[in-house]
């Protein structure tokens, strides 16, 4: 894991604002997160990164506690927290893998979220291990929040842009990835290597570790396969009508002959 931790500490600062600069994947979890969380809840934010997620929930008086593998985006989670006036909600910012929650007792937490780790995990054993823990230290018909990479999405956009996506800009190596869903950037300093999965294993994966699927969205739907032009168009026309885009992305966000075009997926459980 020591090339993730490498990538994102060079771009700890960066991964904060990335939200920002990409919002719908943001705008689109973030609704049905709370469309599914119960009022009051102590939260495990597992893989947060910065802790985008777990401030605007913390704002909204929700119990947090952090996790992540690099330790410089716990450090900056904490300090967002202070700047924020938002410590009194969070119960600790920890360095720790995903698939070794070991400072966490069983059931520990209301719900959880685990909101990047399952893609970084190359080895099918790592991925299991960190679901796993995922279920253990969630209570009995607690919801649990989980992303996924969608692997037909990257090979749209290799397709697409072959030269940003290397080793995938040639038709053979598309094609071995479509085979293992692996990928390792070419270029160093490009996207660390990550694990792509196709859309209809993701639920039967969490089933057999013990979660009952509540639904799979696709994060960025398919405003993933719009363009720039596209998106400048749209809000050419207006706030009013570019709301209305958003809220039809929100809504067929969940409908499943679109989930594969979308280039995250978040899994919504509860465990039985």
């Amino acid at each position: 894991m020591d090339s993730v931790i490498d990538y994102y500490t060079g771009f700890a600062e960066r991964e904060w604002t990335r939200l920002d600069r990409e919002p719908l994947e943001y705008i689109i979890n973030y609704h049905y997160i709370k469309q599914y969380l119960p009022e009051k809840a102590h939260i495990l934010d597992n893989g947060a990164g910065p802790g985008k997620y777990s401030m605007a929930l913390a704002a909204e008086g929700y119990d947090i506690t952090l996790s992540d593998l690099t330790p410089k985006l716990v450090a900056l989670a904490e300090k967002k927290a202070k700047e924020l006036g938002l410590t009194d909600q969070f119960h600790g910012f920890h360095h720790l893998d995903a698939a070794d929650l070991c400072l966490f007792q069983d059931e520990m937490f209301d719900a959880a979220l685990m909101m990047g780790p399952l893609y970084h995990l190359q080895k099918e054993k790592a991925r299991i291990k960190a679901v796993q823990e995922l279920y253990r230290v969630t209570k009995k018909g607690g919801i649990v929040f989980a992303a996924f990479r969608s692997r037909a999405h990257h090979m749209y956009a290799s397709l697409q842009s072959p030269d940003l996506w290397k080793p995938n800009d040639s038709i053979g190596s598309i094609q071995s990835f479509l085979v293992n869903g692996t990928f390792d950037h070419q270029e160093k300093g490009r996207f660390t290597g990550a694990y792509f999965y196709r859309v209809e294993e993701i639920a039967p994966f969490m089933e057999a570790y013990g979660f009952q699927t509540a639904a799979l969205i696709g994060s960025t739907a398919i405003g993933a396969a719009l363009n720039e032009n596209s998106w400048n168009l749209w809000k050419g026309k207006g706030d009013q009508e570019f709301s209305k885009l958003i809220e039809l992305l929100i809504e067929t966000a969940k409908d499943p002959s679109l989930l594969g075009i979308s280039s995250h997926l978040l899994y919504i459980g509860k465990k039985g």
